[in-house]
């Protein structure tokens, strides 16, 4: 669990470092210019991540599903190994899921407005300005979108769902409540996260008002990732004995 943790944690790091930097400097200066290799570059590591990441918590929510329904196999099938190639699949796929859509993305067409009133370069907006190969993107990203959003989606629902019925089997209250207690954090990151992705990309966009795409992009490039760590930290038990191992380590050295 800690080490699908720290893969997300990575993950979370990239996408803020991509995006975080130039959408302060256009917030400040009330626009910014970028090059069209700076845009193309900017959307394929923020695609990557995004993509990463939807496979990562997929991956946490198969580790939960073993953990909760098959605990005395959970050692022998969450190996070291097994692990590690999971994220590095994880990895692999978003990166060549989100290739596939900036090699096509960067042969569009761009002869009209070449201002992005967004804060960072998005396939939407970027689509917005396009005069043609637009269809050809949006076609490609629906198809991609299936193993990218939908099947890892699917994957999730149907461990939860599992999750849920072995947890209702368990007779006593405390083991139900150790048992949730296991998979809340990540069942709450999976919520938000796919909340938001769902919101801007699946979801008709003809009735969403161009301020309410912008926030809800800050959502999942920003928000996310600052609220990710807080999650997993309050709802942790081993962090929570360290914290406050170290603030009683603190408090004595003051005293002294």
């Amino acid at each position: 669990m800690y080490f699908f943790i720290s893969q997300l944690s990575i993950s979370d790091i990239l996408l803020t470092t991509d995006i975080a930097p130039n959408m302060f400097h256009i917030l400040l200066n009330d626009g910014a210019k970028i090059s069209f290799v700076g845009c193309i570059t900017q959307f394929c590591f923020f695609g990557a991540m995004e993509a990463s990441e939807c496979f990562l918590l997929t991956v946490m929510s198969y580790d939960r599903y073993v953990a909760i329904c098959n605990p005395l196999r959970y050692t022998s099938i969450m190996t070291n190994d097994n692990c590690m190639k999971l994220a590095i699949a994880s990895w692999l796929l978003g990166l060549v899921v989100l290739l596939l859509d900036t090699v096509t993305i960067s042969t569009l067409l761009f002869c009209a407005s070449n201002v992005i009133d967004h804060f960072f370069c998005d396939i939407l907006p970027l689509l917005d300005i396009a005069c043609s190969g637009a269809f050809i993107v949006q076609v490609e990203s629906f198809v991609l979108s299936v193993p990218a959003i939908f099947t890892p989606t699917s994957i999730i629902i149907f461990s939860y769902t599992n999750i849920v019925l072995a947890i209702l089997r368990i007779p006593s209250n405390l083991g139900r409540q150790k048992a949730f207690s296991t998979c809340s954090s990540h069942l709450t990151v999976v919520c938000i996260y796919y909340w938001t992705i769902f919101s801007v990309y699946v979801i008709p966009t003809m009735r969403k008002t161009l301020t309410i795409s912008k926030i809800l992009s800050l959502l999942y490039t920003v928000f996310t990732p600052l609220i990710n760590p807080m999650i997993y930290s309050f709802r942790n038990k081993d962090i929570k004995k360290a914290a406050s191992n170290m603030i009683n380590i603190y408090s004595c050295g003051k005293k002294y």
